[in-house]
């Protein structure tokens, strides 16, 4: 990712977001990559080359709490209406009216409420792993673990409640090696056992236990992964697990909009079929019935199918791409 591409802008809240900007170069709509958690715009390394050399325009942020965003550790201002504010001021900033908006994890959260909140900014919407979903207005976690031990046998969310305990950013930052080795695991199957699950995690971490990284990373970009987040701490990042847990996640989601169709624009989804915690079935189910005008592409991958498949997540997507810009020109 070329440091000359960068730009910094402030937004209304006096945050800085720190992000790539590229200008097309064909006739072509601006892509705007959200990515998740623990991520950087980084972690859209493989798109941002395959796009920019196609002649989209890109604008591709470090997320609030990442890299060189601002890095706040106030859990209340992650709100997802607010972030979606602050994406569409950068948008705003660089004179785009409309794009098409690309997330991943976290991002497709954020990818959601966008389409929820500002429909008419976007084009169309491309959820990389997890799918559409619409506002929650009442979260218990308790109920929730519960329910996905029913449908899959084992908890999804459990580490949920590590992330939002006062000792997690310390926990995870001393013993980073472990950390990074368990998300970006070799073995997707790894997430089941000993991510997924309440208090796994954390015993996997306090052990120091380490496991195989993924081939689809090469050590430089590890070094350059684990230096952006261990530069800016842990903390601002776990903020967007505490906001759920306070309830004031929900709160925020009882100002957003319930529509049927969620979602009427073009929407693709890449579900990864290895996915432990974002279940390709699952995705797709929900997906599908929020969003009628929906392409789905299934890989043979873990949770990052984007740098684990790029070349065939980058082709399916391009492919998606060609549709609908042949459709808005009709």
């Amino acid at each position: 990712m070329d440091p000359s591409l960068y730009k910094d802008f402030k937004t209304s809240r006096g945050f800085n977001y720190h992000y790539l900007a590229v200008a097309p170069t064909q006739d072509l709509p601006y892509l705007l990559f959200v990515h998740g958690f623990p991520s950087t715009s980084y972690d859209w390394r493989h798109q941002v080359a395959y796009f920019k050399n196609l002649g989209y325009g890109l604008i591709v942020p470090d997320m609030l709490g990442y890299g060189g965003t601002s890095i706040p550790t106030d859990p209340e201002v992650y709100r997802k209406s607010l972030i979606c504010k602050d994406i569409i001021e950068v948008l705003d900033a660089e004179g785009i009216k409309q794009c098409i908006v690309v997330g991943h994890d976290w991002g497709s959260i954020l990818t959601a409420r966008l389409a929820d909140l500002y429909e008419d900014r976007f084009l169309a919407f491309a959820f990389i792993g997890g799918g559409y979903t619409g506002p929650r207005t009442e979260f218990n976690m308790e109920q929730a673990l519960a329910l996905t031990k029913k449908l899959v046998g084992y908890e999804l969310i459990g580490y949920w409640k590590f992330f939002s305990e006062p000792d997690a950013p310390e926990l995870i930052e001393k013993n980073f090696d472990s950390f990074f080795s368990m998300v970006y695991a070799e073995d997707a199957a790894l997430w089941k056992t000993d991510l997924a699950p309440t208090g796994t995690l954390r015993a996997w971490l306090e052990s120091g236990k380490t496991t195989a990284v993924g081939s689809w990373i090469s050590e430089e970009e590890r070094r350059f992964h684990t230096k952006e987040l261990l530069e800016g701490g842990i903390a601002g990042p776990l903020c967007w697990y505490k906001v759920l847990l306070s309830g004031s996640s929900s709160d925020d989601d009882k100002g957003v909009p319930v529509r049927s169709p969620a979602i009427s624009k073009p929407v693709f989804l890449a579900a990864a079929n290895r996915d432990v915690v974002a279940i390709a079935k699952l995705q797709i189910h929900g997906t599908t019935q929020a969003c009628p005008n929906l392409t789905v592409r299934e890989f043979d991958a873990g949770h990052w199918l984007h740098l684990e498949k790029k070349d065939e997540v980058n082709h399916e997507l391009g492919a998606w791409l060609d549709t609908v810009l042949a459709s808005a020109s009709e």
